[in-house]
């Protein structure tokens, strides 16, 4: 199975806030933009592994900026790191500027996906090779980030979190 850089799987949605998407502030409802981004990471992870693939979990969210009614918001996703079956995505949300196209990074999350076959059981997919600085730390994190989970659910013990301690040491 030939490994893949993180480009190959970005995933660029673009779309205006719509009135009936939006609160009482007229903010785009925040679980309308989680709707966008795991549409997004879907896709990214689907070009990854070239397989179907499903939502494992929800990672991390960041909801830094409230986004308006009538915003052109950019959901930017690309696989961070690929393990046995399943693959961390990670998503930039922007909002630009109607007039200047200047773009603000106004939230982030991370997910995770796993690939299935037709009859929904998992299958391998290709590794990550990070080519930039930031792919590189968000590949490198997406381990400690697993370590931390795993060892949260009781599935690994302490001594077996090799990436954490190594922050500690």
């Amino acid at each position: 199975m030939t490994s893949k850089h993180p480009s190959e799987s970005l995933t660029v949605l673009t779309d205006m806030v719509l009135p009936s998407e939006t609160n009482a502030l007229n903010n785009l409802f925040g679980g309308e933009l989680l709707a966008r981004m795991d549409r997004a990471a879907c896709i990214s992870a689907g070009r990854h592994s070239r397989q179907i693939c499903v939502t494992a979990s929800v990672n991390h969210v960041a909801f830094n900026m409230a986004i308006a009614l009538g915003s052109v918001v950019i959901v930017e996703a690309k696989v961070s790191r690929a393990f046995k079956t399943s693959m961390e995505v990670y998503l930039d949300v922007w909002v630009e500027d109607r007039e200047s196209g200047a773009k603000t990074k106004a939230n982030e999350a991370i997910y995770t996906f796993v690939a299935v076959d037709d009859n929904g059981k998992p299958v391998e997919v290709p590794q990550v090779i990070p080519e930039t600085k930031l792919e590189t730390q968000r590949f490198d994190a997406a381990l400690r980030r697993k370590q931390l989970s795993l060892l949260l659910a009781g599935k690994i013990k302490p001594e077996e979190a090799t990436e954490l301690k190594a922050l500690f040491v």
